[in-house]
């Protein structure tokens, strides 16, 4: 198995289709892991489907899903989870995380919606989240997401991200640029957001870049470089939650790998220097 599965100083790379054929010739060391949306993958065949198969059997892979849509008032759909388990077994990938939305209903919508902030939302969400454990035979790892409206809410996000937790009993994917477009859209302190997550219960990180739509409106693109405020946000997370693998997303406006490498040897430094002075 790969030497570095268990270090939490790692650092990591969402893996897009366009990458494949540089990462099958030479992957940079300070690349730990790779992530990838199972959705986008699962039906990949032929060439691409070899190249796929070649990179995690020689490297660490993080799967990130899409559509699972754990929050949906519409029956779970077994049938897609079995086939993101099969996919999963085949790549031998034991981290699965999901966004903490949903994105169906009476259709399918293509986007993250927010869950109402409610006890009832808790619950239900908390429950399926065990059936999907029962059904892939590994922990559940959940998002907090970036959202732009709060219909119903009884509760802050805050004290819902908690609760859903505590409720479910699953593990944590703490994305800090989701914190702090969040608390600009939202205007709360990402600073004291952050505090009360709860550490044990994180699994990994997210970091991004994000597009400014105004000076109090932030979209999470993930096409852009990450800003210092978010850098920041990084560091103080590391600080108060000890360090954690954390993956650099990257959707759009992909530069070249020695552009991205800047980033990642970023966030090792931040990393090295957190276990420094820890």
């Amino acid at each position: 198995m790969h030497s570095n599965t268990h270090r939490q100083d790692r650092v990591g790379l969402g893996l897009r289709r366009e990458m494949l054929a540089e990462f099958c010739q030479h992957v940079p060391s300070a690349i730990d892991f790779f992530e990838v949306a199972p959705e986008n993958w699962m039906t990949l065949g032929g060439k691409f489907g070899r190249q796929f198969k070649q990179l995690t059997e020689q490297h660490a892979f993080f799967c990130h899903g899409l559509s699972l849509s754990i929050g949906s008032p519409a029956p779970l759909d077994t049938q897609f989870v079995q086939n993101i388990k099969r996919f999963l077994d085949s790549h031998s990938i034991n981290v699965y995380s999901e966004h903490l939305s949903y994105c169906s209903g009476t259709g399918h919508m293509y986007d993250l919606m927010p869950i109402p902030f409610t006890d009832e939302a808790v619950i239900h969400t908390a429950k399926r989240i065990k059936q999907v454990e029962d059904i892939l035979e590994r922990p559940f790892i959940l998002e907090n997401v970036s959202f732009y409206a709060a219909p119903g809410a009884q509760m802050s996000e805050q004290a819902f991200v908690n609760a859903v937790l505590q409720e479910a009993d699953c593990k944590l994917l703490l994305d800090v640029n989701n914190i702090y477009v969040n608390a600009i859209n939202h205007q709360y302190d990402a600073n004291e957001f952050l505090a009360a997550m709860p550490t044990e219960r994180i699994a990994y990180l997210h970091i991004a870049g994000h597009y400014d739509e105004d000076v109090d409106l932030k979209v999470d693109t993930h096409g852009a470089d990450v800003i210092d405020p978010v850098w920041t946000l990084l560091q103080q997370c590391y600080q108060l939650h000890g360090v954690h693998p954390t993956l650099l997303e990257r959707d759009f406006n992909i530069p070249k790998t020695d552009v991205l490498l800047n980033e990642i040897n970023q966030i090792h430094h931040y990393q090295q220097d957190a276990l420094l002075h820890k």
